[in-house]
């Protein structure tokens, strides 16, 4: 599930009690106390043995027992009760591997090829906050793929099944160089370098999109962004001195799970069937924020913010008019101030944050159909 934590802080109780907070973990006096906080509660499936649930209760900070879960456990995610996996998806040619970075990480990839059906274009994806390539995005993959397309997507480095310490994130700039670089690649296969190439972001993945675009403002023929982490809400950033007391601590804690979070999946599943489904997703990341982490994400979307004129590409932006996870009015200003002369932005009326994986089937539905409608539209183009 692509999520991105609403980090919140208001008014003179917060702040004391903010700064109080950082002060103790600096003295180290509560460490053990905020580290028990910081764990998540352990989920029991009826449709697992003893053996498994023991796999899947395990630490996932690093990458080996991720995909140790994910292995045992990807036959039940693949069978939930839930839309993107009860769509037609047969004909299609699926390949995972894992990749050597060249800061050499060890990270995971996947492809979604349809069989018999000649590609119309490429569609590389970057996933949110904390999630993954292999769970809900499967489905989503599975369904883009049968309508022509090839799907490539990877885990960033520290999710996922991606080596790392699980949502640790000290550059977000690495992570968009390792993006770079592996779907670079992608495009310069001899199957797929004369195709139409379209990036497809979501929640924090439209942030990763956006600063690829800036990197590369030539290389794509189009991106799709949905409910992207494009710049936090006025009233979502921390006060001045706060910011500067959390990049502080950020220098001497970087990796600790400390920043305050609402429940992501309740802000962001508007339907509560679907949003007890994310509890199948084993290896999304489920604890506090690591201070560095969020230092990383306030500081590129404030980038972001700066240089919205910036963005040229074709554009097609969805959000959910209720979303309270990524403020709405976000969408709406990069709509406006992007130089693209080719650019679409949809909002869809009650609907939250997760448009692809929370909503009612018949909102999921129309999502994909105006996702599919416009890369058809722009791959024809691309031909012309």
């Amino acid at each position: 599930m692509p999520l991105k934590p609403v980090i919140k802080f208001q008014g003179r109780r917060s702040q004391k009690g903010f700064g109080a907070r950082f002060c103790s973990l600096l003295s180290g006096r509560r460490r053990g106390r905020e580290s028990r906080a910081a764990m998540a509660k352990p989920v029991r499936f009826e449709e697992v043995d003893a053996e498994v649930q023991e796999i899947l209760d395990a630490n996932m900070d690093e990458a080996p027992a991720r995909r140790r879960a994910r292995e045992a456990f990807k036959d039940v995610q693949l069978g939930i009760d839930h839309v993107l996996f009860k769509m037609p998806h047969e004909g299609l040619k699926m390949e995972e591997k894992y990749e050597v970075t060249s800061r050499g990480l060890e990270i995971f990839t996947k492809s979604w090829l349809p069989d018999t059906s000649q590609l119309k274009a490429i569609v590389c994806y970057c996933h949110g906050y904390g999630d993954t390539c292999t769970f809900f995005f499967e489905g989503i993959a599975r369904k883009l793929a049968s309508e022509g397309y090839g799907v490539f997507a990877m885990d960033y480095p520290g999710l996922g099944l991606s080596e790392g310490l699980h949502c640790y994130i000290p550059s977000f700039d690495r992570i968009v160089d390792d993006v770079i670089e592996h779907f670079s690649k992608v495009k310069e296969n001899p199957d797929y370098r004369d195709l139409p190439s379209f990036l497809f972001g979501q929640s924090l993945g439209g942030a990763v999109v956006l600063k690829v675009h800036l990197k590369q403002p030539n290389a794509w023929d189009g991106a799709v962004l949905v409910a992207p982490m494009c710049k936090i809400a006025d009233d979502m950033v921390p006060p001045w001195i706060l910011t500067q007391i959390l990049i502080g601590v950020a220098k001497f804690l970087p990796k600790q799970k400390l920043v305050p979070e609402k429940d992501l999946a309740e802000a962001a599943f508007r339907e509560p069937k679907k949003r007890a489904l994310t509890a199948y997703n084993v290896i999304a990341y489920r604890h506090k924020p690591r201070l560095q982490t969020a230092v990383e994400m306030l500081r590129t979307t404030q980038e972001i913010e700066r240089r919205l004129q910036e963005v040229s590409l074709p554009l097609l932006i969805l959000h959910g008019e209720a979303d309270r996870v990524t403020d709405p009015s976000v969408s709406k200003v990069l709509y406006e101030k992007a130089s693209s002369k080719d650019k679409k932005l949809i909002m869809y009326p009650d609907a939250y944050h997760a448009l692809l994986e929370g909503e009612p089937d018949e909102t999921i539905l129309r999502v994909f159909g105006d996702i599919i409608s416009w890369l058809d539209e722009h791959s024809s183009k691309s031909d012309v």
